[in-house]
């Protein structure tokens, strides 16, 4: 423990009594950032998909066929299901304590470790259902097994009596889960109907097998207050209800389901389907167990690895040579795909399960869609004409376009007025180059120094840009900074922007790690929302991740990226001999070259945020960003007093 690891220390303020242990549900109110990705409006609506994903499980694994989403008019929720119940017995590790009690006021406690009881699941790590109870100030569940009803209460994680046995169920069975969030955690948030509808109904694409039935207590604009989800066809039904009337270039989307036990010997399956279309943006949406997948991830991979081989092998076939020059970006323009994959004991990045990690998945989806593919292509020949022209076109149209930025890039200096100030990368393409958009040249220097020199620009800011929001347009022109930062992007404000013209690939913002950080990060991504929209949508910006500590024992050391991780190794120890010595860095100009390279630059070690504009409330970023920087000091203050309790530690 801790205490073991340190040294007596010559200060009496850090002691074995400052080591803070958290217990039971405590660390999840302490810190629930670690567990749902924050305290915001996502975070929240995290909460349904937790309970919601147990349910689906039982589903999924053939016990349960109907599940019930109710929201009340005091914003608690309810999800019910005819599975088999959350046990109720005694607990053989517990005694005094029913499983029921264990699972909900334990993390790391469920159902889903061994395999036995579900052989896919979206729930790995035990904490999902304990997480919800522990951000609720009301928690009820209900149990129907045996032909008998069991209920058991519980407020902020805690159980405010044991299971009791409520009344007799000859007819039902099942769990039922009724929850309110803590406005002490979540403030003034509550529930959207719009946004709870649209991913309970995707969730019943997903599993064809499922029955969902959605009612609301609170009307919001044309979502249906009742509504009942069973789609036999799939994700097939989920892409023709999303494309609606738009032309495609195949008459029948490419889809299908294989079974990954009868192909490969290995429990789960993978079902897609996509199409092509000229009339909107290409999208992908991938799943895994039914949980969302939005940042894709080995699943994904996989899918479109295969749909490459594909439309490569039967370029060939027709003898089309060009088809050979076809990259993943160009079946990514106009593909509208969805996938969903069912695994066991899969591994994501985050608790959130933003992204899929199994290596495994990879291979069992690629080769299950390679071969059905390949057939689909060969059966449908007036398709696979139509979607390969589109193919081939697209990509003579990106090579022309790269040609003529690799002409335009190798005269850069000639034909761009290039801020003297830029300290620019030997790339002759943007494939690949970042530019560091940093604060101050004591830190410019040190990333000047640990940066890789062919694909690593810097720009330095003089101290904060102008707030853009609300500015004159004649003030955006006459602003050096924003005169610098436009030139050397090589693009053009608001309508004049074209995404084509940027010369790098991503742009970074690296700021310190403290509040003056934090603001100038703020009025860069509101200067980059309001003029280069599009380069955010197209995923080009990002946040770097700079550490605010450095842990050293002997020859180990690690960087912590806040005071939580920083308390998790001290707890834990480095594995190293001696005292653990503690450094904090107070900004990024105190860190040497090689600090600022192995924890913030080298793609190989660094945490990266991209930032990203919320698809399914768009008008909510553009709300959000006027409260915060716009002309108006009382939604400034307003926003600031409702989300204040959320600070735990300003470093001022």
């Amino acid at each position: 423990m801790a205490d073991d690891l340190l040294t007596p220390a010559e200060s009496t303020d850090y002691d074995a009594s400052s080591i803070e242990v958290l217990e039971g549900l405590e660390p999840v109110r302490k810190r629930p950032g670690m567990y749902i990705g924050g305290t915001d409006e996502r975070a929240l609506h995290h909460l349904v998909a937790e309970i919601l994903d147990n349910s689906m499980d039982e589903a999924v694994a053939g016990h349960a066929n109907r599940i019930e989403v109710e929201l009340h008019e005091d914003y608690s929720l309810t999800v019910r299901d005819n599975g088999r119940g959350i046990p109720i017995d005694p607990h053989p590790k517990f005694p005094g304590k029913s499983a029921l009690e264990v699972i909900l006021c334990t993390l790391h406690a469920g159902g889903k470790f061994s395999g036995k009881a579900y052989q896919t699941s979206g729930g790995l790590h035990g904490v999902g259902a304990s997480v919800v109870n522990a951000l609720s100030d009301s928690m009820v569940v209900q149990v129907a097994r045996n032909k008998e009803v069991y209920e058991q209460r519980f407020s902020r994680g805690t159980p405010l009596g044991p299971v009791e046995k409520i009344g007799q169920a000859p007819n039902r069975r099942g769990t039922t889960i009724t929850f309110h969030a803590d406005e002490e955690i979540f403030g003034s948030h509550r529930f959207k109907p719009s946004r709870l509808f649209k991913s309970i109904r995707s969730k019943a694409y997903l599993f064809s097998g499922v029955e969902i039935r959605w009612k609301s207590a609170i009307a919001e604009g044309d979502t249906p207050q009742e509504a009942t989800f069973h789609f036999p066809g799939g994700l097939s039904d989920f892409l023709k209800e999303t494309l609606g009337q738009a032309a495609t270039y195949a008459d029948r989307p490419f889809a299908g389901t294989v079974d990954f036990q009868e192909r490969f010997g290995t429990p789960g399956k993978v079902e897609w389907a996509i199409n092509w279309t000229p009339s909107r943006d290409g999208f992908l949406q991938s799943y895994c167990n039914t949980v969302p997948t939005p940042e894709g991830g080995t699943h994904v991979a996989g899918f479109w690895a295969a749909i490459l081989k594909g439309i490569k092998a039967y370029g060939e076939l027709v003898n089309n040579k060009k088809a050979g020059n076809i990259t993943r970006d160009d079946l990514m323009t106009g593909g509208c795909a969805l996938v969903s994959c069912f695994i066991r004991e899969p591994e994501f990045v985050g608790q959130t399960k933003d992204r899929l990690a199994t290596t495994e998945a990879q291979r069992l989806v690629e080769n299950a869609v390679r071969d059905h593919f390949d057939n689909w292509l060969a059966s449908d020949t007036k398709s696979a004409g139509a979607i390969l022209d589109f193919l081939v076109l697209r990509a003579e149209e990106r090579l022309r376009r790269r040609q003529e930025k690799e002409t335009q890039r190798k005269s850069a200096t000639k034909k761009l007025r290039l801020p003297g100030k830029l300290v620019d990368c030997s790339s002759n393409t943007r494939e690949g180059t970042e530019l560091f958009i940093v604060e101050g040249d004591s830190a410019g220097g040190s990333a000047k120094m640990g940066r890789d020199r062919k694909t690593q620009a810097l720009l330095p800011l003089r101290g904060k840009i102008l707030n853009v929001l609300g500015a004159a347009s004649s003030k955006l022109g006459s602003n050096q900074e924003i005169n610098d930062l436009t030139q050397a992007l090589g693009v053009g404000l608001g309508t004049k922007f074209n995404i084509d013209d940027l010369r790098y690939d991503k742009i970074i913002i690296m700021t310190d790690a403290d509040v003056d950080g934090a603001h100038i990060a703020s009025l860069l991504m509101t200067f980059f929302f309001t003029q280069m929209r599009p380069m955010i949508d197209a995923g080009h910006l990002y946040l770097a991740c700079p550490p605010l500590y450095r842990l050293t024992q002997g020859a180990k050391r690690v960087y912590c990226i806040d005071e939580a991780e920083r308390d998790a190794w001290l707890e834990k120890g480095l594995g190293g001999k001696g005292k653990i010595d503690v450094s904090r860095f107070k900004g990024l100009g105190e860190m040497d070259a090689k600090d600022l390279k192995e924890t913030t630059m080298d793609p190989k070690t660094r945490k990266l945020i991209r930032v990203t504009i919320d698809e399914d409330e768009p008008g909510e970023t553009g709300d959000l960003v006027e409260r915060l920087m716009g002309k108006k000091p009382e939604l400034r203050f307003q926003y600031i007093s409702e989300n204040a309790r959320f600070v735990e530690e300003l470093d001022v």
